[in-house]
């Protein structure tokens, strides 16, 4: 019998209620890839949008370090105090948000993997619109990579596709359409630490942070 997979968007955060996605592989099926050096980071699948010089990790998108303007890794929000209004969640965002500019309001957006990997997830989660997930390493340890707000009929990976650095992986979601779960057309990128998948976008303690690692922390 396939488990069902419920997301709730709390008041605190994203809530996975079941631990395995319906077509998420065990964590001892997943195939784990490393990250290239950080000279050929962005250039494996021909594509090169550069990367964090301290993490190593891929840039999702071209002149990524100048739209980290909003909702870095770590920052703690809440309907009050929030830089994106309105705002409906509480807590320390997990991720990196990368902003689209004006001029890409109506354009197509294309989101890059940032490591090399597996597929382990692609679909529809609540909070989020269309996500896919993908295994890879950092620093000899396991993790998941989460791109959240995209339009899931974009996607162009299924669950056990390799991916290579660099990859198209799909088309950001129209902004406060059902593409984006109502949000604003947007990149989310978390990078959660383990084999096991996490949907969480914020959570309500600070410390439960280093359950994540801050994949871009040189941003303006």
């Amino acid at each position: 019998m396939k488990t069902r997979l419920i997301i709730l968007f709390t008041s605190l955060s994203l809530v996975a209620c079941t631990t395995t996605p319906p077509d998420a592989p065990s964590p001892s099926s997943q195939s784990i890839s490393s990250i290239p050096s950080s000279s050929s980071a962005a250039s494996v699948a021909g594509t090169s949008l550069g990367h964090d010089p301290v993490t190593g990790f891929a840039y999702p998108l071209p002149d990524a370090a100048n739209r980290i303007i909003k909702k870095p890794f770590g920052i703690f929000v809440s309907p009050q105090s929030s830089p994106v209004q309105p705002e409906r969640f509480t807590g320390f965002h997990t991720g990196t948000d990368f902003e689209t500019f004006a001029s890409e309001k109506n354009a197509a957006v294309t989101a890059h993997a940032i490591c090399n990997g597996t597929v382990l997830y692609r679909g529809w989660v609540s909070g989020y619109g269309g996500v896919m997930i993908q295994s890879c390493t950092y620093q000899k340890q396991s993790v998941t990579v989460l791109y959240g707000h995209l339009n899931v009929n974009t996607i162009t990976k299924n669950k056990g596709d390799a991916v290579k650095t660099g990859d198209a992986i799909g088309n950001l979601g129209l902004g406060y359409s059902h593409e984006t779960d109502g949000e604003r057309k947007h990149l989310h990128v978390s990078v959660h630490k383990g084999s096991s998948i996490d949907f969480k976008g914020y959570v309500p303690v600070q410390s439960q942070l280093s359950q994540w690692i801050d994949a871009y922390p040189n941003h303006p």
